[in-house]
């Protein structure tokens, strides 16, 4: 079966200077790999006429497939559409569904239309026009030389839209995909290059159609079996096989044979047992709470916050005795331990998680260096505190002190199963 290939092409001087960060690309790419479309190449390009064009170019040299966002806009310096025009040497002409598409959102709004907003109908009359339910911008599908070339809005939802609504039932339509499936397996508390060697004999054994990737972030390493056929049947059969023996292998570290985060790991723990979290947060600053309330439906478990980060809300609020502050500091194990008393006293919750810490760039010292934390989870029986150290600037020891700390809280729940 042939591969088919695709090349992203994202437009936008806001991408190359950072300004705005790309997430429209790795969104296509897993969708993409779900129906079996290869990504070569990812390609941010600003907004020049010249290097535009030359992209599209260079990238149908390699793919069958390119797929483009951004540069649909109402101004000046949305070239995308003129520059699709020229291109594919069309016209422009009005498309009357993406007219009445604009007329219809600015009458929802409530606001005049504008002669630019007008023109946001105009599609060159050699593409096939996608509707965006979500914007103003259509997108547009072209044909060159065997090529697909799909030009979207930057708008990640509205590119979203158009992605799940029209374009990949088409692609899979078109080109008869294989079919792709995947097993994925979250670790914590284990290195990637320690996973690596513990699971080495495994990897190597794999046939050629299975793949195995390794996927860390933050203190957690995910690991996932791909592979592809067109025998659903046996290939469900060893992928499935397979994976219980990744499991298996992997047992002392695995948090969920699912490609879950770990705050959703969490709330489906404390969901299924019908209780409630709620946490006390100095040195994170509240991103734990963050986490925790970023997953849909949340708030059947999660109950609220108490971010304590200076000293008087730790004694006012969560009653941390002065003297504790005094002697052992707030950075420590007493204090921990008291502030996870009193949140779940404020709180009324059944399980609590805090943190105190120093996460830098500053304030550290030969006791307590920059990246010291302190974590304690509790619930009404008991309360369990660990100290963690992180080497990094002051986001990532935040990320990994939250993370840390949910994988805490995950395994001071299931303990109490036990």
């Amino acid at each position: 079966m042939e591969k088919i290939v695709a090349s992203i092409i994202t437009i936008g001087d806001e991408l190359l200077i950072g300004q705005v960060i790309d997430t429209n690309s790795a969104w296509m790419a897993q969708e993409l790999n779900k129906i079996g479309v290869w990504v070569c190449h990812r390609l941010a390009v600003g907004d020049v006429w010249d290097d535009i064009w030359k992209a599209l170019d260079e990238e149908s040299k390699h793919s069958r497939i390119i797929l483009i966002t951004g540069g649909l806009g109402p101004t000046a310096d949305d070239i995308t559409k003129p520059l699709l025009n020229e291109y594919f040497q069309g016209r422009m002409v009005v498309d009357e569904g993406a007219l009445a598409n604009v007329k219809q959102i600015f009458e929802r709004l409530q606001r005049p239309m504008i002669e630019r907003n007008l023109k946001q109908a105009e599609v060159p009359d050699v593409c096939t026009v996608i509707p965006n339910k979500r914007g103003t911008a259509p997108g547009m599908w072209f044909e060159k030389d065997g090529k697909i070339f799909v030009s979207m809005p930057g708008v990640p939802n509205e590119m979203k839209g158009m992605m799940t609504d029209n374009i990949l039932p088409a692609l899979q339509q078109r080109f008869g995909l294989p079919i792709i499936a995947h097993r994925t397996l979250l670790t914590a508390g284990v290195g990637e290059s320690f996973l690596a060697d513990h699971i080495s004999a495994f990897e190597t054994a794999l046939p050629p159609y299975l793949k195995l990737a390794y996927l860390p972030n933050y203190g957690m390493v995910r690991l996932r079996l791909t592979i592809q056929g067109d025998n659903p049947e046996a290939m469900t059969n060893e992928l499935d096989a397979q994976f219980a023996t990744m499991k298996q292998l992997t047992r002392d570290w695995m948090v969920i044979d699912e490609d879950l985060t770990l705050q959703e790991v969490l709330g489906k723990l404390l969901k299924s047992r019908g209780q409630t979290v709620g946490t006390a947060e100095s040195c994170t600053g509240g991103y734990i709470a963050h986490l925790i309330t970023s997953i849909p439906g949340s708030s059947q478990y999660f109950k609220g916050s108490v971010v304590s980060y200076a000293n008087e809300i730790k004694e006012n609020v969560l009653g941390v005795s002065p003297d504790t502050l005094a002697t052992a500091g707030a950075v420590s194990e007493e204090t921990v331990r008291q502030m996870a008393a009193g949140a779940l006293k404020v709180l009324d919750t059944d399980y609590a998680v805090v943190t105190s810490g120093i996460m830098g760039p500053d304030g550290g010292s030969p006791e307590k260096p920059v990246g010291t934390a302190w974590v304690a989870v509790a619930n009404r029986q008991r309360i369990s505190a660990q100290k963690f150290w992180f080497r990094f600037d002051r986001q990532r020891n935040i990320e990994l002190t939250a993370t840390n700390a949910l994988n805490l809280l995950r395994k001071f729940i299931l303990s109490d199963e036990g």
